[in-house]
């Protein structure tokens, strides 16, 4: 089958075009001019840009091969040019010379990147057909034992080195390449990942004089590096942390990234002591003076006064702790360090988080007095140090559609933006007061179009009078508003609604009425307020999807008794809303107030039922909301796409989006 790049379609493998979005299927579509580019080139025609797919190819010889393999291309290849018998992979370049393991790598361009790879339709497919146990294991991210992982997948058929890229792929989301594909032969094996070869590496960024990384952001590498010591070790992958040049950074993101993983020399794990050695490389090779605060970690590594991952981070912590000129901690509801440099968690405590941890800590935690009384709680719930956080980029876009089966848009959006740039040799800083609204209007006789609307300019109104009149920033109202003057906004648009219902006397389902869902964004507090069934959703790399507002309806209100969810939905109002602006007056609407901020790199979704209905988001997050969180990917269209999947798998309302991109970097002027 061929996927479709926009919109994830599974088509046959002779189309031409995509049956749902008519993209072509047999050429790649250029980033930045748009112009079609055949498969087989890798610059676009008209403008020069990269526009083929790229993937970094590993061979490895087999332990069983009886004389090592001959330098690629030429005899171990024979194919052309190419690295596959059916001439897919093109090779672009003469491969490296063997290195000590035997192994070659180079770049390959994909000349049908269309088509699921042998791996993928292998794995997809025994996702479907596997037991349930083995299913969930593939996915599940707390999943550490090797021995069930390696019998399942040596029952797919893969190779050895392709097993620990699909293991801890969902633990090490950014830290790992994706793989592509892989195979074996009698003599050798084949990897294909995503090419990481253009990220710089860490000694790169360390040895730049113009931008030296800060003492704590160093810190924090290292910190990485020891999660990482720790995860790979049921896997004998730690040797991966030990070659210099295979530590790179992702500049979009500002995280470490690994380009391959490297297999330890013995069946053995490596003690940690390799690392302090490695340590003390990198900075010899960085001609940067060791200082203090890293001389005697090194040094207590290396000579293995340090010889545990739980000890090693522990004296991080408290080499972190030193370095704030303030020291403070935080709540639940507050991130932790690791969360301002996008850093993944251990395995052992990733997971979906409901609003109440939504940003919660969970590395460089700082412990206290009570924590030690009570073991029971978790990395979540501990105070942890804070690191300030700027924005530095602040994208949004809003649509709305009418469906496939209305006649007239009850929804309605409003956005209101005041963004003030900053730029200097040292980078870029957006000071932002921004207010989203979205409502879904109901009501008969055009009632939904007038209330939605009315919602939100009322809303509009009184945000710009109490908060976004002055000029931005440094005068006026500089803070983000309270929970008791949001309310107040929300309770001013119901008494709106309310009194246009009153004055023409309607009753019943005349009465217009509208949900409500508002978002503020003050450089990286976020506060949200909501009234019915409209929702926020965000979305991280970390953490992937999140509902963040919980449906104000019957179903909901049961469970919150107590209520068997199951037993709750079978209710025949159970999707009957319990609070809407407009029907009633102030005293019957309580708006849902939260707050949170951008801890990391954000995609926020504000959107009607017409997006939510049916668990859409939910099913389809993969292919059309995690895309949008690049800043490659243009948002514009990325919403446009999500309104037609709407349309096309619910399409029974009216369907409406606000998508935010927010970028956010460490604050560290005040540490270098």
């Amino acid at each position: 089958m061929l996927i479709c790049p926009q919109c994830q379609f599974e088509n046959p493998t002779d189309n031409k075009f995509c049956q749902r979005c008519g993209t072509s299927l047999t050429q790649n579509t250029c980033a930045e001019c748009g112009e079609l580019v055949p498969f087989d080139q890798m610059n676009c025609g008209e403008c020069g840009a990269e526009a083929g797919v790229v993937w970094w190819a590993i061979i490895a010889p087999n332990p069983s091969a009886l004389e090592p393999l001959p330098s690629m291309p030429q005899a171990s290849i024979g194919f052309s040019g190419y690295l596959d018998l059916q001439q897919r992979y093109q090779i672009l370049e003469p491969f490296s010379p063997p290195n000590e393991l035997g192994e070659q790598q180079g770049l390959v361009l994909d000349c049908q990147p269309f088509q699921l790879s042998v791996l993928e339709a292998l794995v997809l497919k025994n996702l479907d057909d596997a037991p349930n146990d083995f299913s969930q294991n593939l996915l599940n991210e707390d999943f550490v034992d090797t021995n069930p992982w390696t019998d399942s997948m040596e029952a797919l058929s893969l190779p050895a080195i392709a097993q620990p890229y699909i293991a801890l792929n969902s633990q090490l989301y950014h830290a790992l390449p994706a793989i592509h594909n892989a195979w074996q032969s009698e003599q050798q094996t084949v990897l294909l990942l995503e090419d990481r070869s253009c990220y710089p590496t860490l000694v790169d960024i360390w040895q730049d004089d113009e931008a030296v990384p800060p003492t704590l952001q160093i810190l924090h590498w290292l910190y990485q590096m020891v999660e990482l010591w720790d995860a790979m070790e049921p896997w004998r992958c730690q040797q991966s942390l030990l070659v210099l040049n295979n530590l790179r950074i992702n500049l979009e993101d500002q995280v470490l990234c690994l380009q391959r993983l490297y297999w330890n020399p013995t069946d053995d794990a490596l003690p940690l002591q390799e690392l302090g050695r490695m340590w003390r490389m990198m900075f010899a090779e960085s001609q940067k003076t060791c200082v203090e605060v890293f001389s005697q970690l090194l040094v207590d590594v290396e000579d293995q006064k340090l010889a545990t991952v739980e000890a090693v981070q522990a004296r991080i912590e408290a080499i972190a702790q030193t370095l704030q000129p303030q020291p403070t901690t935080s709540t639940a509801s507050e991130s932790s360090v690791d969360d301002h440099f996008g850093f993944q968690q251990s395995p052992c405590s990733l997971g979906t988080a409901d609003m109440s941890t939504a940003n919660a800590p969970t590395r460089l935690e700082m412990s206290t007095d009570e924590e030690e009384d009570d073991t029971q709680l978790d990395s979540d719930d501990m105070p942890t140090i804070v690191l300030p956080m700027q924005l530095f980029n602040l994208e949004e876009v809003g649509r709305t559609d009418v469906g496939r089966q209305r006649e007239h848009n009850e929804d309605y959006f409003g956005i209101e933006t005041q963004v003030v740039k900053l730029e200097s040799p040292s980078g870029k800083t957006l000071h932002a007061r921004n207010l989203y609204i979205l409502c879904d209007g109901m009501g008969g006789h055009a009632g939904g179009e007038v209330a939605s609307a009315l919602a939100v300019d009322t809303i509009r109104n009184y945000f710009k009078e109490k908060w976004q009149q002055n000029p931005f920033p440094g005068t006026g109202n500089d803070e983000m508003p309270d929970a008791a003057t949001i309310t107040e906004a929300v309770l001013h648009a119901n008494k709106a609604i309310f009194d246009v219902n009153q004055q023409h006397a309607r009753s019943g389902s005349g009465r217009m009425g509208t949900t409500l869902v508002v978002v503020l964004i003050y450089d990286t507090d976020v506060a949200v307020a909501h009234v019915g069934d409209s929702r926020l959703y965000r979305f991280t790399r970390k953490r992937g999807l999140e509902q963040v507002t919980t449906d104000h309806e019957v179903g909901q209100r049961e469970i919150q008794r107590g209520i068997d969810p199951q037993a709750a939905y079978s209710r025949p109002d159970a999707y009957q809303l319990t609070q809407a602006l407009g029907p009633r007056d102030e005293h019957f609407v309580k708006p849902d107030i939260q707050f949170f901020e951008l801890s990391e790199d954000m995609l926020l979704l504000l959107c009607s039922d017409g997006l939510s209905d049916n668990d859409l988001l939910e099913k389809h997050w993969e292919s059309h909301v995690q895309p949008l969180l690049s800043s490659q990917t243009n948002l514009d269209k990325g919403v446009s796409e999500l309104i037609e999947l709407a349309n096309q798998y619910n399409g029974h309302d009216n369907v409406t989006a606000i998508a935010i991109r927010a970028k956010v970097r460490p604050s560290l002027e005040h540490l270098r």
